[in-house]
């Protein structure tokens, strides 16, 4: 047992709370396991009629899963202890998505990557005046996973393709427009929210009780934009459209994709493109786990960690260099198949 996630019981609803502030509650694979094993004890328990999913204290609701961990695996072992987290994960993702009562995730902070991942999928999605929410992974060489490529696939015009490329935050009020959160409530809210549900009131009845008026959406202003310039699967047509636009909105997108890792650009949008024939949510993550198995143990990964996270020079030194570099013959071999007794399948 972790005290990472604190598991308890009140009145009608489980609640998982992640309790590791000094990381912003960032995911380990003891995290992922309890986590999953609560879920699956309480799912046929009749006196559980809800799921909480929140942050026991500091700031932020979860930061994303254990990139350390990640890298290390890359450095030791070939990555096959980040290939297990990642088989794991997306379990626990999986899960969440099809679990059969009503799950509510309090995005009460920052939420990225991993965080995204056990929010997405809850039937309730609460976002606060503190959501900063953003799948920041094309800046340290890996791509919008945990069910990512699904979600943002499925936004309103090019907005996905727009978060996935620049890593951008969004607010709670643009993710409330986006449709990226159900509900929208001021923080000091959130604990007579949580009373009302372990009471047994019903959790959308209550969110709504409790909404707030909500700010308006900053991106709402820039939709029309994004449409034009992100509006090619293309990665090279989507820098020469920005480049092309002397608008200072424009230079400032352009400069941000230039710190991004060309490789996990390019997936990026073709994962986007993909998800969208995708079954159902199980092909999505056997997809993505497949991704994630190759994108690990190519140089971008643990150069972009390097870069970001372990030096903190943020000046990574890409491989391929450029779009132009990154073939389509390399894409195809890490969307291609697995060996069948590596094919990622739900619990």
């Amino acid at each position: 047992m972790t005290d990472h996630i604190l598991i308890t019981r009140d009145g009608a609803a489980g609640l998982l709370s992640l309790n590791r502030p000094k990381a912003i509650h960032a995911l380990t694979r003891e995290m992922v396991r309890e986590m999953t094993a609560a879920l699956l004890e309480w799912r046929d328990d009749p006196a559980v009629q809800a799921v909480i999913i929140d942050h026991a204290e500091g700031r932020g609701f979860c930061a994303g899963g254990d990139i350390n961990l990640l890298r290390q695996s890359v450095l030791n072992d070939g990555g096959a202890t980040g290939r297990q987290f990642f088989y794991e994960e997306y379990q626990l993702n999986h899960l969440l998505f099809t679990y059969p009562k009503p799950v509510i995730a309090f995005m009460d902070g920052i939420t990225m990557g991993g965080g995204v991942g056990i929010s997405q999928p809850a039937r309730f999605r609460v976002a606060t005046e503190h959501t900063r929410l953003a799948m920041p992974e094309t800046g340290i060489g890996l791509f919008p996973d945990v069910g990512g490529g699904w979600y943002l696939s499925r936004l309103p015009g090019r907005i996905s393709q727009f978060l996935a490329l620049t890593g951008a935050r969004f607010d709670g009020a643009e993710c409330l427009w986006a449709g990226l959160a159900t509900h929208y409530l001021e923080s000091e809210t959130l604990a007579e929210a949580k009373a009302r549900i372990a009471h047994g009131h019903e959790p959308g009845g209550v969110l709504t009780a409790l909404s707030a008026k909500t700010p308006a959406a900053r991106i709402e202003d820039n939709a029309i934009r994004i449409a034009k310039h992100f509006g090619s699967d293309r990665y090279e047509d989507i820098l020469a459209s920005l480049d092309a636009d002397d608008s200072e909105w424009a230079a400032k997108e352009l400069a941000a994709l230039r710190t991004k890792s060309p490789q996990t650009c390019k997936v990026a949008l073709r994962e986007l493109r993909e998800s969208l024939a995708c079954a159902d949510f199980a092909a999505e993550m056997a997809m993505e786990y497949r991704i994630a198995a190759r994108v690990l143990t190519l140089p971008d990964f643990a150069e972009g960690v390097r870069a970001v996270i372990v030096d903190k020079d943020n000046a990574p030194r890409w491989n391929p260099a450029t779009p132009e570099g990154v073939t389509d013959a390399l894409l195809d071999s890490i969307f291609a198949p697995l060996p069948a007794e590596e094919e990622w399948k739900p619990l």
